[in-house]
């Protein structure tokens, strides 16, 4: 997990850092593998799907929902606590909601970035991946919802994107950088592994 958190029981077991889960697993290595096997089964799943409505913020918190309920009862919900992970800080929990919907009325307004022309998609793109990222509304699993979001959101606008194969260490690094303000990375990123579907 690696986060810093306001209360470090907070949801956790007693005396552990492990997340209250419904498969009531008490150590991290343990539900790390559980939790990785139900979300990958539910990542293929959505994958395979093709999502006629809107990309809103609802439609976010449900895909959470969807990809970690099997694990947590909170799955889909916004977190309750502010925490943050190797010097970056997110967003407080008391802004996660008028925060979020302003992100996704921002992306409705741009109409889901379809139509753009590539160098400006792929900056608003690294854009809205860094207000997520930096959103991070969930207790756990930001990341890999974000992933599959993107993925979903890349496909409607006709490209397409493969984060299995891509350099999830440039990726990290990129976001880190976001953070400080240095936006670039991010924009690389993208630029170098999105492509026509």
């Amino acid at each position: 997990m690696g986060y810093s958190i306001d209360a470090t029981d907070a949801g956790c077991y007693p005396g552990t850092t492990v997340l209250i889960n419904k498969l009531n697993i008490q150590t991290q290595e343990a539900l790390d593998r559980a939790e990785r096997i139900a979300v990958s089964l539910r990542e293929v799943e959505i994958e395979k799907e093709q999502p006629s409505e809107a990309f809103t913020f609802d439609y976010y918190l449900n895909l959470h929902r969807r990809l970690f309920g099997d694990v947590y009862d909170w799955a889909g919900k916004l977190r309750s606590i502010d925490f943050s992970k190797k010097g970056t800080i997110f967003c407080s929990a008391d802004e996660l909601a008028s925060v979020g919907a302003a992100i996704f009325d921002r992306l409705q307004r741009m109409h889901e970035l379809r139509g753009l022309p590539r160098d400006r998609f792929t900056r608003e793109l690294a854009a809205l991946y860094h207000d997520l990222n930096m959103l991070h509304p969930f207790r756990e699993g930001n990341g890999r919802v974000q992933r599959l979001f993107f993925t979903l959101l890349i496909r409607r606008a006709g490209y397409a994107i493969s984060f299995a194969d891509c350099d999830t260490d440039a990726l990290m690094a990129a976001t880190i950088y976001a953070a400080q303000g240095v936006m670039d990375y991010l924009y690389q990123f993208f630029d170098r592994e999105i492509r026509l579907s």
